[in-house]
């Protein structure tokens, strides 16, 4: 064994127990989309006094921080983002009326002295209903917030009078409380009472009890508010008077809420894709290469607990999109091993005296560069992803960067050192065959038996791409897109019902209750969805009490209201995210490659957007931001798929530069597609899992992505490789130098060049 062997080896064995260490030490964190809760992103708007901005956002997240912890919310968490913006995630938290009660009110609470009202306040007096919603006269305020420290919740064990509140004064707060009480300690009637105003609400307005002595007052730094509080009430108050006041109000503009089970059904349908993907993907790739073809199905294993052990060493947190990209990464990771595999096998039939090992190892190290290029573009998508989506999809781009740098290490380095260790056997080595590598392959017999001349009929194929981008662009303004909530603004809130529903039935109690415009669904077997443009909390409460009068016992499975500002803000975020993942491809391709090549993979990718979105316009499908994840993750895809078979394509143009270029390009093309065809059945094989059985946002994903798979594949050859043809005519540049120490790895029947 070589030197680098025995390092490569010594580096695998380290990879596998640090992944080994962190994913049995540390569970993985899950998104509220897989765990349940509630999700809200508060704005903060400017007040009379003070400007929203970085620095009272940053102090009012403290005030809700503090809320958040009084009502005992495990695990919450509070972050800001931007300048303006505070997105809190309350775990298990299924009540969005109670959340939105506490976190997003402003909590101004005040104590004022009650006076006798003669019908003639005066100045700094107004007349506000108490408690019980008689007419009160208060003056001005002799206690703000700021003189609190606590507040506590406590049931009266003594006097069993119920629930009370128990405030703790700091500062100053507890002499401005004894002077309050004291004055009205000497008088009567509505004079004796002490006015609790939150936000110009009186919540509690008790009298000073007799054994409080005229001109004395409540001593001792602490008081209690008594009322006729339930016990959620008198927490949620004691949670916003120990808060304090947040220094400017705050709007909910996004609020999230799924149901536990939803979560659950979701990660054992994505554990299921991901089992049934990776046997189905490993038996074919066995099937194809055989015995490195099941050492390579054994690293996929390990890759999938590289990638598993990455998520939680950084602390990343796996939503249902990310879920989703961690299957779908497993499907992509076998193409690291197809390029070197089918690489190895060129450079065994150009020279079977050096042996497989020998040709192993070559074509792992020629493979490279058609890796890194086709890499590299899918990690730009995934990058583009992490900055510029938002909420779930972000978690996509994370899991997919995770997956692909995995599959690296999976294929460049642990596939590596499990097949040339066994192929280095004499006992193996002598059977090329069972290897796998001893023969180019089923596929690349065919085509070098029929020698298609692909690119004599490039006006055709360019002709169908642009008949289908022509149908795409009809439907969508025939069809129209339907965009989700996500991009519109609105409420979607998606029910289970214990029986089933007919749709028109379910209209019909909508629009009886008051909501004839409200869109209503199916989704699933028995599960109806309903969106509308402004729903408040008591008007879904309506919605859910008339569906029950139809389908019986009614649960929320999930609940996303966008307000339309965010919505439209979404919306060019998400064409901004298009137009950047373009200029960025186009950009790279153009450094890495002619910009022949670059403008022509740029513009297939821009095809295969247009198609996949055509579809999912005639076929009403939402375009909302998984599809958008999905999107993207086909722009990554459709650039790879180019990437390698313009590697191949400069690779054979620079031994051959005196070649007409139409003739390099379509030998390029055909040998690359059996990396194609069988890197392509891998990823076919984890999305048709996941349409089957990853439940409705899972399965329009895992569409998307078959719809874009079998249009990338076919663009790659069909109208990149073409296009490239027409744009090498019209540019002057010469024909890229040859690599130096480059051989012939294998020969086309008929053809007197060098295929390197």
């Amino acid at each position: 064994m070589t030197r680098a062997n025995v390092v490569r080896a010594l580096l695998a064995l380290a990879v596998l127990a640090t992944s080994l260490f962190f994913a049995l030490s540390k569970p993985a964190r899950l998104g509220l989309d897989l765990r349940g809760g509630t999700q809200m992103v508060l704005e903060t708007r400017d007040s009379p006094t003070v400007k929203a901005g970085r620095e009272s956002t940053d102090r009012a997240k403290e005030v809700l921080q503090r809320r958040v912890d009084a009502l005992g919310v495990a695990e919450s968490s509070l972050t800001r983002s931007g300048d303006r913006r505070i997105i809190v995630e309350l775990p298990d938290v299924q009540d969005p009326t109670q959340a939105a009660q506490v976190v997003g009110r402003t909590a101004q609470l005040t104590a004022h002295p009650v006076r006798t009202n003669d019908g003639k306040p005066k100045q700094g007096e107004q007349v506000l209903p108490d408690e019980s919603g008689q007419p009160v006269l208060i003056g001005p305020a002799a206690l703000t917030g700021d003189g609190i420290g606590s507040a506590d919740a406590t049931y009266d064990q003594q006097n069993m009078a119920g629930w009370l509140v128990t405030i703790k004064f700091r500062g100053g707060g507890g002499a401005a409380w004894e002077k309050v009480t004291a004055k009205a300690a000497c008088g009567a009637g509505d004079d004796r009472r002490v006015a609790i105003v939150l936000d110009g609400k009186v919540i509690s307005s008790p009298a000073v009890t007799q054994d409080v002595a005229c001109g004395i007052g409540i001593t001792g730094g602490s008081t209690q508010i008594t009322g006729d509080f339930t016990p959620t009430e008198a927490k949620e108050l004691a949670a916003l008077v120990q808060g304090g006041s947040l220094p400017v109000p705050v709007e909910i503009i996004e609020q999230r809420v799924v149901g536990p089970t939803l979560g659950d059904a979701a990660i054992k349908a994505s554990a299921q894709a991901a089992i049934i993907g990776v046997l189905l993907t490993g038996l074919f790739i066995i099937a194809v290469y055989r015995l490195v073809g099941l050492l390579a199905t054994v690293a996929l294993a390990c890759y999938a607990l590289i990638s598993y052990a990455a998520l939680v060493a950084i602390g990343a947190t796996l939503t249902l999109p990310g879920l989703a990209g961690f299957v779908l990464a497993i499907g992509m990771a076998i193409d690291a091993n197809v390029l070197a595999f089918e690489r190895a096998r060129e450079e065994y039939a150009a020279a079977p005296r050096r042996g497989v090992r020998g040709a192993l190892a070559t074509g792992f190290d020629k493979a490279w560069s058609a890796i890194a290029d086709s890499n590299i573009t899918t990690l730009l998508a995934a990058g583009l992803l992490f900055f510029l989506a938002s909420g779930p999809v972000r978690g996509f781009g994370v899991t997919l960067s995770i997956g692909v740098l995995g599959s690296m290490i999976s294929a460049m380095l642990l596939s590596r050192v499990l097949t040339e260790s066994v192929v280095a056997r004499r006992a193996v080595s002598r059977r090329p065959g069972l290897t796998g590598l001893g023969s180019i392959g089923r596929v690349r017999r065919v085509l070098e038996k029929r020698r298609p001349d692909v690119m004599r009929r490039r006006r055709l194929w360019l002709g169908i791409s642009a008949l289908a981008v022509v149908l795409a662009v009809t439907g969508i303004f025939v069809r129209g897109l339907n965009f989700g909530v996500e991009f519109t603004g609105g409420r979607l809130v998606e029910y289970s019902t214990s029986r089933p529903v007919n749709i028109d039935s379910a209209r019909a109690a909508l629009a009886d209750a008051g909501f004839p415009r409200a869109v209503v669904q199916t989704s699933g077997t028995d599960d109806i969805s309903v969106r509308t443009e402004k729903l408040t909390n008591e008007q879904e409460k309506s919605i859910r009490d008339a569906l029950a009068e139809e389908g019986g016992q009614v649960t929320k499975q999930r609940d996303e209201l966008i307000g339309p500002s965010l919505g439209e803000e979404l919306r060019t975020k998400a064409l901004i995210a298009l137009a950047v993942a373009l200029l960025a491809q186009l950009a790279y391709l153009a450094i890495r490659f002619r910009w022949t090549f670059g403008a022509s993979a740029v513009t297939a990718m821009f095809h295969d957007v247009i198609v996949v979105t055509g579809v999912f316009a005639w076929l009403g499908k939402p375009i909302d931001g998984v599809f958008l994840a999905a999107l993207l993750t086909v722009i990554g895809y459709s650039v790879n798929d180019s990437v390698v078979v313009f590697d191949r394509v400069r690779e054979l143009w620079g031994a051959r530069p005196k070649a007409p270029f139409a003739e390099v390009a379509n030998l390029g093309a055909v040998q690359t597609v059996p990396r194609t065809v069988n890197t392509g059945m891998g990823a076919l094989f984890i999305l048709a899992a996941l349409a089957l059985l990853g439940g409705d946002s899972l399965t329009d994903f895992a569409i998307a992505l078959l719809i874009g798979i079998v249009v990338g594949t076919y663009s790659s050859v069909f109208v990149a490789t073409p296009l490239a043809v027409v744009f090498e005519r019209r540019a002057k540049a010469p024909p890229p130098r040859p690599k130096t120490g480059s051989r012939p790895a294998a020969r086309q029947p008929g053809d007197s060049g060098a295929v390197v």
